[in-house]
């Protein structure tokens, strides 16, 4: 077991209609001026921008609004997005989506708190002091970013995609109505119960300490993200189902199911980073293609996690060998990806690459994570093309 410094200060207020809370939620955290930051046309078409600004003008607390936010949430939107504020006195920023849409209001925080060029935090060439603060209504169960410190942007040129962590940007609040995420298609509800699984994967297997509290807790959370997820593969309105995963969502990535370990792996992340910059995938779905080849790849070295993974969390059983048991536990992962149509290689996601491409993600990989990466096993650029090549 390792030390640990845990920080969640984020207001969650869970529920149906909480929505309606937002500008006493905006007020307590001392918003006056609003920027509302969304994505597409579906926070428009489900009422749901209007209904927030129609509370805030209730309330008396001016806005403005920028929409645009885009999965793997582009770099130009959130320099138009600093400009903007700044421009308008915005002291407050509230993200009405998913990940892509927090993620970009973080961004947008660091720019407005911080001199010079934003994307400088997330090409690791210097650390923010500070971020705007930021209240959210999620939409969409699955980055954990409503409570999480982390944010991933895409840089257009070259198309780099950088995540960057700091407290800074911890929203002050998040509201969680499960029944806003009831009109996502089938397909975006995989993808985030996928993400929502790996946030807790990545960091359950590591070869350092690790606390049975903790493993109990990431254990429990994964078997029913799991299930939950098979239930709204039939029936997407299940609200119970939808209330489920929304909070394990949360609970993913703020911290908790790495308490006591040595930080997590998060190799499955960053190689599928650098397929979201190439190929502008779905992360979720991009996680589930890569993670098998990334397990079959470091489980000799990560041997007793990935057993009592298969066992505690896929429910396979404690028969064979322990390599056996690991491999079937691997399978089974695969076998649940398929029955919510995830797909579990880089052909069923669609993508084509030739050997010139997986060269260069493997080497933006390397150059990404600082030449080596990772816990289960240590991965240089030669392991990541290897991976890369294993999932075509």
């Amino acid at each position: 077991m390792f030390g640990f410094r845990y920080f969640t200060p984020t207001k969650v207020v869970f529920g149906k209609e909480t929505e309606y809370q937002v500008a006493d939620l905006i007020r307590e955290f001392g918003g006056t001026k609003v920027l509302i930051h969304y994505g597409g046309g579906s926070v428009i078409r489900s009422g749901l921008l209007s209904r927030v600004t129609k509370v805030l003008d209730e309330a008396g607390i001016a806005y403005i609004t920028l929409g645009g936010a885009v999965p793997n949430p582009h770099l130009t939107l959130v320099y138009e997005g600093i400009e903007l504020c700044r421009k308008e006195g915005v002291d407050f920023l509230l993200a009405v989506g998913g990940g892509s849409a927090i993620d970009s209001a973080k961004a947008i925080g660091y720019g407005l708190a911080n001199e010079g060029d934003v994307w400088d935090f997330y090409d690791y060439k210097r650390k923010a002091k500070g971020c705007m603060p930021l209240g959210v209504i999620l939409t969409i169960a699955a980055t954990g970013s409503e409570m999480s410190d982390s944010s991933v942007i895409t840089k257009e040129e070259g198309w780099v995609k950088r995540g960057y962590s700091s407290d800074y940007s911890r929203p002050k609040f998040a509201i969680l109505n499960p029944e806003l995420t009831m009109t996502l298609p089938d397909y975006q509800t995989a993808c985030g119960c996928t993400d929502i699984m790996m946030h807790t994967m990545e960091r359950y297997f590591t070869n350092g300490g690790n606390m049975e509290i903790t493993d109990a807790l990431a254990e429990g959370l994964l078997r029913t993200v799991k299930e939950q997820a098979k239930i709204l593969a039939k029936d997407p309105n299940n609200y119970n189902a939808r209330a489920e995963v929304m909070w394990a969502g949360s609970l993913a990535h703020n911290g908790l199911t790495g308490c006591g370990n040595d930080g997590g792996d998060w190799m499955t992340h960053k190689l599928e980073h650098e397929l979201g910059g190439l190929y502008d995938v779905a992360h979720g779905a991009g996680l589930a293609a890569i993670w098998g080849s990334w397990a079959r790849y470091v489980y000799k070295n990560c041997l007793p996690r990935f057993k009592r993974f298969a066992i505690n969390v896929m429910g396979v059983a404690n028969e064979g060998t322990d390599e056996e048991i690991a491999l079937r536990g691997i399978e089974a992962v695969e076998d649940f990806y398929r029955e919510i149509k995830m797909p579990t290689n880089l052909r069923e996601l669609g993508v084509k690459a030739t050997e010139e491409d997986l060269v260069l993600m493997a080497h933006k990989c390397a150059v990404g994570v600082g030449g080596e990466m990772g816990l289960a096993r240590k991965l240089n650029e030669q392991d990541m093309l290897a991976i890369y090549r294993m999932s075509m």
